[in-house]
């Protein structure tokens, strides 16, 4: 995930004005908060959370069934 610097807020900030740090999220995607100068948490829009779930749960599919077509011998020899 790419962070803008202009979506680092310190966490007072954070706590003092909340609807600002959405509308950032809303309009960069994610906005980073820290705490005594370091980054400590990220708030991110739902969807690409989700989105990014999803793109992670196909590629692990995919290289199972890659995994599974090149090594079929030995999985139908161990299944007997």
């Amino acid at each position: 995930m790419r962070v803008d610097l202009k979506t680092l807020v310190s966490i007072t900030e954070a706590n003092q004005n909340f609807s600002k740090i959405a509308r950032m999220v809303d309009e960069s995607g994610a906005a980073v908060i820290m705490k005594n100068n370091v980054p400590r948490y990220v708030i991110i829009d739902y969807n690409v959370l989700t989105e990014e779930y999803f793109a992670q749960d196909e590629m692990v599919n995919e290289a199972a069934a890659k995994y599974l077509t090149k090594h079929i011998e030995a999985f139908k020899e161990l299944a007997k």
